[in-house]
């Protein structure tokens, strides 16, 4: 090809493609009022479903690169309800076990077990705030927390 047609060639493309970008130019100024009043009419209006966003929340708990410490929480503390106490004692565990008597001095030993410690125990005698009072081979009473009772021989 000589250089003359390259160059008639080259400007009839440029031309086309110019002329495309016209018409649409000329034909988007100018519409056909025929069309767009039909096109109008027939579409109904239709409103768009909008969905809930889902929402978040950064929390960033580290340590501030500059001053080293952590953030305090912004969450407002709730002072502890003091409960009151009652003044209950825990409850004592005392079993009577046995008894050993002397038959010369008279003398009697109690074989008792307090909180699954076993003592042998004289009349008058306290182990761990437990007074002996009084007792008989089958039943002995001893006075603990301000209180007096009688306990039974267990087996």
């Amino acid at each position: 090809m000589k250089k003359n047609q390259k160059t008639y060639l080259l400007l009839t493309v440029v031309l086309a493609i110019w002329g495309i970008l016209g018409f649409k130019v000329i034909r988007t100024v100018n519409p056909d009022s025929e069309q767009n009043v039909q096109n109008i009419v027939s579409e109904k209006f239709k409103p768009m479903e909008f969905k809930e966003r889902d929402t978040f929340s950064i929390v960033a708990h580290y340590r501030d690169p500059f001053l080293g410490t952590l953030p305090k929480s912004l969450k407002p503390k709730v002072p502890k309800r003091i409960s009151q106490k009652k003044d209950t004692l825990p409850k004592r565990e005392i079993l009577y076990t046995g008894f050993i008597a002397e038959s010369s001095s008279g003398h009697e030993i109690f074989f008792l077990t307090i909180d699954g410690h076993q003592q042998l125990m004289a009349k008058n005698e306290v182990f761990r705030k437990v007074k002996l009072l009084s007792g008989d081979p089958e039943k002995v009473k001893v006075h603990f927390d301000g209180k007096t009772k009688t306990i039974p021989l267990t087996q």
